[in-house]
């Protein structure tokens, strides 16, 4: 089983590299070869194309919700995601609607998807690092996509 850990999002916009920074940090432990850790600062579209071939994704991304606490972790599924438009830009189509379209060109869509969401405070200000609330969550982040993974495979290293 081949599995796609894809941490979602832009390093210099203050909280929404978080999707990046726990994937920076899932590479230090992840070392079964099936797992493959990578990157992404696009949504919708450009997503379809980096799941063809993996039969499990975990993805990682920032959130904002209504009445979520910056620093809180979630753990949803594409089906959460069907109002939603974090995971695609306004040029873009939505995450449900990129995926809906590989399944319907018959393309290797992946039989699992989980997502690890962190509740964000602030995407819109240049700033490399996470704010306070943010950072502290990239650790519980990490091993919520660590058990995402466990359930599919040993994908820790050693030590």
């Amino acid at each position: 089983m081949k599995t796609l850990v894809l941490g979602i999002g832009n390093t210099v916009l203050c909280d929404d590299g978080v999707g990046i920074r726990v994937a920076s940090e899932l590479s230090k432990v992840i070392s079964d070869p099936t797992i493959t850790v990578a990157e992404a600062c696009d949504g919708g579209l450009s997503l379809v194309e980096a799941f063809v071939g993996y039969d499990h994704v975990v993805l990682i991304d920032a959130i904002q919700t209504t009445d979520g606490t910056p620093g809180d972790v979630y753990d949803l599924c594409p089906a959460d995601l069907i109002s939603g438009r974090h995971l695609s830009s306004p040029h873009q189509v939505t995450f449900a609607t990129a995926l809906d379209l590989g399944k319907t060109l018959g393309l290797a869509m992946p039989s699992r998807i989980d997502i690890v969401a962190v509740e964000v405070e602030d995407v819109a200000s240049f700033a490399e690092r996470c704010t306070p609330r943010v950072e502290k969550a990239i650790p519980v982040a990490v091993e919520r996509a660590l058990k995402k993974c466990r359930t599919q495979a040993n994908c820790l290293s050693e030590g």
